[in-house]
């Protein structure tokens, strides 16, 4: 079986048909009926239904470090986007999400925008 994500409610649920051709079986959580679930369900659901939990909440990313995997977290740190832009970037780094995936140590992936910054 292939990878499936989890997309957490601040994603939108309309991104499922934009990447079931690289992600099959994957969910939305509103499409499971447990919108308004606390991160607590979410990260159960995401864990005993085999699934990357794939999301803009930062909390997960700290979730996934203090509990370890499973689930992995897909964190996209892409604010306010376009589902054609978080598509696009899920597409682009499906490859970085397969390798991320393979490797039991790795806790979270972050894709998204960063801003370089210098210290002076």
């Amino acid at each position: 079986m292939g990878i499936r994500l989890l997309l957490d409610e601040n994603l939108s649920e309309h991104l499922l048909l934009q990447l079931v051709d690289l992600f099959p079986g994957s969910e939305h959580v509103r499409d499971l009926n447990r919108g308004g679930a606390s991160d607590r369900a979410l990260w159960e659901l995401a864990r005993t239904g085999g699934f990357i939990l794939a999301t803009r909440d930062e909390d997960f990313v700290g979730m996934s470090v203090l509990q370890g995997p499973p689930p992995k977290v897909v964190w996209l740190n892409v604010g306010n986007s376009r589902n054609a832009v978080i598509s696009a970037l899920l597409r682009t780094h499906a490859g970085d999400i397969d390798s991320f995936v393979a490797h039991d140590e790795y806790t979270f992936l972050a894709i998204g925008f960063y801003k370089a910054t210098s210290i002076r």
